[in-house]
């Protein structure tokens, strides 16, 4: 018996190990925490080697794991992602290098904008990639996951509406000369991306099919960017010159997207798991603190609780954003 791995996932795992390292068990095995995925992940020790084993459950993502587990192995021969040892989206049991985690927040050695730079080069990289899956259309699975939302009954009625209504406005506007989708991740949230002291990985790759390239800039800004140089440099590495007027506020209104889908996806996803009256406004933290709290480790992402405060944080910064006097330059910027 393979300890920690539970009993009708042990010949599953057996297998793997056998075919990546020709043994069936490993010399030893640690639970790793802090993913959002729900999957069952340990470091193990095998060889003289450290591996990372994922046990993923049933299946309760949009992207099947047969596809997503060839794009994940196509990112890590892109060198995007950690090396794959084994990958069976039947058992659905996979083995990849273990990163040692170094923190972006006290590690990196550099500037914020030698930072943001270096994820542009990287997720250039990452847009150059070919051969990702076609399966739907970013801004419509926005939408969905909206629907969603509203249907969970967490918010009192009328709340959820104008941020509603905004985003059917703002989706044609974006679209506008927009280009043509590319090798996307969808969900570069920090927990997906990995620093070792050099180089920055992406993992979870669950979400990933092509899409609008700004939908990873804007995963990265929201969270990383902490002034508009960091803005500049991100997107100066990315395209490999200055952005233009219309990059920038292509950015700036997928940045409000970005909000909208990660606030919709984490207060659906934690519904079930939450008792009381609907919540009557959107958000009562701000989520420049709460990212100042994640970046420290002050602020708990793994509770229920710490979920939907975040998850409201970022559907009050969409409507913040979509409500505000600087909305129209952007549109005008877009498309001048």
């Amino acid at each position: 018996m393979i300890p920690l791995v539970p009993h009708h996932r042990q010949s599953a795992v057996a297998r793997a190990l056998q075919a990546a390292f020709g043994r069936t068990a490993p010399d030893q095995i640690v639970p790793l925490t802090g993913g959002l995925s729900g999957a069952q992940v340990f470091r193990i020790e095998v060889g003289g080697g450290t591996f990372v084993l994922r046990l993923d459950g049933p299946q309760d993502n949009m992207v099947p794991a047969p596809i997503w587990y060839e794009t994940m192995r196509t990112a890590a021969a892109a060198g995007l992602a950690p090396q794959v040892h084994h990958a069976d989206a039947t058992d659905r049991v996979m083995i990849l290098d273990f990163v040692p985690p170094r923190s972006l927040a006290t590690d990196f050695p550099g500037t914020r904008p030698d930072l943001m730079g270096l994820f542009g080069q990287r997720l250039r990289q990452l847009h150059d990639v070919p051969d990702f899956p076609v399966l739907v259309d970013y801004l419509d699975g926005v939408w969905s996951l909206v629907e969603g939302l509203a249907a969970t009954g967490l918010f009192e009625p009328g709340v959820l509406e104008p941020l509603m209504d905004l985003y059917r406005d703002l989706v044609p506007v974006y679209r506008h000369q927009a280009s043509a989708p590319v090798a996307s991740h969808n969900d570069l949230n920090p927990r997906n991306i990995l620093f070792d002291g050099t180089h920055i990985w992406f993992v979870d790759w669950e979400a990933a099919f092509v899409a609008d390239a700004y939908v990873d800039l804007a995963a990265v800004a929201n969270v990383f960017a902490h002034a508009p140089e960091d803005l500049e440099a991100l997107l100066t590495a990315y395209f490999g010159r200055a952005p233009c007027e219309a990059e920038r506020a292509r950015l700036h209104l997928m940045r409000l997207i970005n909000h909208l889908f990660y606030g919709a996806v984490m207060a659906t996803g934690v519904a079930r798991a939450l008792d009381g009256a609907p919540f009557r406004a959107l958000a009562d933290r701000s989520l420049a603190e709460i990212h100042q709290g994640l970046a420290t480790g002050q602020f708990d992402l793994d509770s229920p609780a710490g979920q939907i405060t975040y998850a409201r944080a970022r559907l009050a910064a969409a409507l913040e954003g979509l409500t505000s006097s600087d909305l129209a330059g952007q549109i005008a910027r877009l498309r001048s």
